[in-house]
């Protein structure tokens, strides 16, 4: 069993140094930067879900839910004498969220996520009541309504057992909210657009700005920072969509990540990156075993005594063992990933030993590298 799990962590950390080992190729600044102000907007409503088959929120916990049913009515034209008590369990209250995409315009869709806010034990089957969607400056910018689509299920019996798969208490609701207001952004207006990496780099930022200078001309491009690349372009709106399309197909090769170590504390995952390097370094690691047996035997008494009583005597046994017999390895100047990870797994070192191997490197100072736990 401990040699299955060596062989197979030997062939997953293999593949990862052959991926990790190729040099680095261009990327597409599309798929390295984005532009500024060029964004999504998150949208959130509350709204009921009706239609429900028995359910939908208790009226003893989710006072709000009839309240809001019955304004609804009441908007409808729908008056509700009052003293009724209504205990309806096909409505549940709900939050609606979504995202408005940038360049958003009136009268196009959007998808939604419906989740429930009381306690209904299910939306499967529900209805969504015209539900405005909010920004965060307040105002509405969509309408939401339609039929859930719900990937869970309930199921209770008499006697109180019940299954459920997935979660029945959200859905979606594909093409359920239509825009009504667009988000101004000033991207037509502004003479300059501004690149901003998905992770600051001043190598690759100063790359980024090199590539656009080559291509386009001398000065069209600046790196203000680590993450920030401002370019000057056409004010013309059709002219500026013409050249950004061009910026983004240009290919620039990306600087090289930097050395580091992530450790996964609650699942012992740990994954190195290529720049790692160990330097002179004599690593010794061991591991006590202690293994205890508990026996029992029967003690009689002689043949001719006359208070002896016949017992059970336990019998432990306890012993000591080191695993292993060659737990010392050296490393090289500046050894690699590949290095590494081969004297490792020579000494058949399991995950948490080999983070307990990082660890100690580190602190002499011969792993030179980050060390991120997670």
């Amino acid at each position: 069993m401990k040699r299955t799990r060596l062989t197979h962590l030997l062939f997953t950390l293999a593949i990862s140094l052959t991926l990790l080992s190729q040099p680095l190729h261009a990327e597409r600044i599309k798929d390295l930067a984005s532009i500024q102000g060029v964004r999504s907007n998150q949208l959130i409503g509350y709204g009921l879900v009706v239609g429900l088959n028995g359910t939908g929120d208790k009226d003893t916990d989710s006072p709000y839910t009839i309240n809001s049913l019955k304004n609804m009515l009441s908007q409808l034209g729908v008056q509700i004498p009052p003293g009724t008590n209504m205990k309806p369990k096909n409505v549940a209250a709900v939050i609606v969220h979504g995202d408005l995409p940038a360049f958003s315009k009136i009268g196009q869709k959007l998808n939604v996520t419906v989740s429930s806010l009381g306690n209904a034990k299910s939306l499967r089957g529900g209805t969504l009541l015209m539900t405005p969607l909010k920004g965060a400056d307040g105002n509405n910018y969509a309408l939401a309504q339609g039929n859930l689509v719900v990937g869970g299920l309930s199921g209770e019996g008499q006697d109180g057992s019940k299954i459920t798969v997935n979660i029945p208490s959200a859905g979606r609701i594909p093409g359920g909210a239509t825009v009504e207001r667009e988000v101004p952004n000033g991207f037509n207006q502004a003479p300059l657009v501004t690149l901003n990496l998905h992770e600051g780099d001043f190598t690759t930022a100063m790359r980024v700005a090199e590539s656009i200078n080559l291509t386009i001309g001398p000065g069209t491009a600046k790196a203000m920072d680590a993450t920030s690349i401002r370019v000057n372009a056409p004010v013309d709106p059709g002219q500026k969509v013409t050249f950004i399309s061009m910026l983004e197909e240009l290919e620039v090769k990306p600087s090289a990540a930097a050395a580091k170590v992530i450790i996964n504390s609650r699942t012992g995952t740990v994954v190195i990156n290529s720049q790692v390097r160990v330097y002179p370094a004599a690593v010794s690691h061991g591991s006590l075993v202690v293994s205890i047996s508990e026996q029992t035997a029967v003690s009689q008494p002689g043949p001719f005594a006359r208070a002896g009583q016949t017992a059970v005597v336990p019998q432990s046994q306890v012993t000591v063992s080191e695993e292993g017999k060659s737990r010392m390895f050296l490393f090289n100047p500046g050894v690699s990933l590949d290095e590494v990870v081969r004297a490792v797994n020579q000494v058949g070192a399991a995950p948490s030993d080999l983070v307990a191997i990082l660890e100690a490197l580190k602190e002499a100072g011969a792993l030179h590298a980050e060390l991120l736990v997670i």
